[in-house]
């Protein structure tokens, strides 16, 4: 499990290794996960309990109560989908955790985009665009739940 300090200083340490690397990972999007190899979600204390946070840069991920387990869909697109981005994962790559969650991790096919999105037991995963730390639990509403390991 992170601690919320380890999580508050991984994104200072983050930046100090991207400013190393060339402008193309400078560039990678805040919603994508780490490339094949590292973990995709970890496990991290923040106000609404251990949930599960990105592992590259710890955003608190939620699931949405219209979505069906193991359906292989996200009800969530257009608008829903910009406020509630998905955490995906490049093609090829599969998606890995650490060892506080648990779950079943997998993947779906975003239709309106043909993202891989992460699964946990069946479930999409998503961000909150109001979440703007590591640790925020800002997206925890009605239909939207923060995702417990």
């Amino acid at each position: 499990m992170i601690s919320f300090k380890k999580l508050v200083a991984m994104p200072i340490v983050a930046a100090m290794l991207v400013a190393g690397c060339s402008s193309a990972a400078a560039t990678a999007s805040p919603n994508q996960a780490p490339a094949a190899g590292g973990a995709t979600v970890a496990t991290a204390s923040t106000g609404a309990g251990i949930v599960l946070v990105d592992a590259s840069n710890g955003r608190t991920v939620y699931n949405f109560s219209s979505d069906t387990a193991n359906s292989g869909t996200s009800a969530c697109s257009g608008g829903c989908a910009a406020k509630w981005p998905a955490l995906t994962v490049p093609a090829g790559t599969t998606p890995t955790a650490d060892a506080g969650a648990a779950g079943k991790l997998g993947t779906i096919t975003r239709a309106d985009s043909g993202a891989l999105q992460v699964t946990y037991n069946g479930l999409p995963l998503y961000f909150y665009s109001g979440d703007h730390a590591a640790g925020d639990t800002n997206g925890n509403y009605p239909g939207w739940n923060v995702t417990k390991p």
